[in-house]
C-alpha cells in the first residue's frame, strides 16, 4: 500500500513541479498518523496559482490513477486547498499560511521523503 501511496504522491509532485509549485515536500506519516500515509505540501504564490495547481493535480490523478479526491477543503482565495485521497493528502498553501500553520513542525515525527525548494 505504501508503494501505491508513493506512486500517487510522485504523480502529484510531477505536476506541481511542472506547473511551478514551490517548496514541494513529501512527508511519510505511516506509523505516525492513523488517517493517511503521506502528506504532499506545496506553495503557490497567488490564488490563481493555487487554483491551477489544484485543478492540474486533480486532472492528472484522475487520468493516471482513475481516482477522484475523497474530499476537497478550502479554496484558492483562502490560501489553503486540501485534496484528500485517503492515503495521500495534498496541501496547497500560500507561503504565509504554510508558515502560520507549520504542518512540518506539527508532524515532525514524520520522515521527509522528498523536498524540492
Amino acid at each position: 500500500m505504501v508503494d501505491d501511496s508513493l506512486e500517487l504522491a510522485h504523480t502529484m509532485v510531477d505536476v506541481l513541479e511542472e506547473k511551478k509549485g514551490e517548496d514541494i515536500l513529501i512527508l511519510d506519516l505511516a506509523g505516525v498518523a492513523s488517517f493517511t500515509n503521506l502528506f504532499v505540501m506545496c506553495n503557490g504564490r497567488s490564488a490563481r496559482t493555487l487554483k491551477a495547481l489544484s485543478s492540474e493535480v486533480g486532472s492528472a490523478v484522475k487520468e493516471k490513477h482513475n481516482r477522484l479526491p475523497l474530499q476537497v477543503e478550502g479554496d484558492s482565495k483562502s490560501g489553503w486547498i486540501l485534496l484528500d485521497y485517503g492515503e495521500v493528502i495534498l496541501h496547497l498553501f500560500s507561503p504565509a499560511l504554510r508558515d502560520y500553520y507549520a504542518l512540518e513542525e506539527l508532524w515532525a515525527a514524520g520522515r521527509v521523503v522528498l523536498r524540492m525548494t
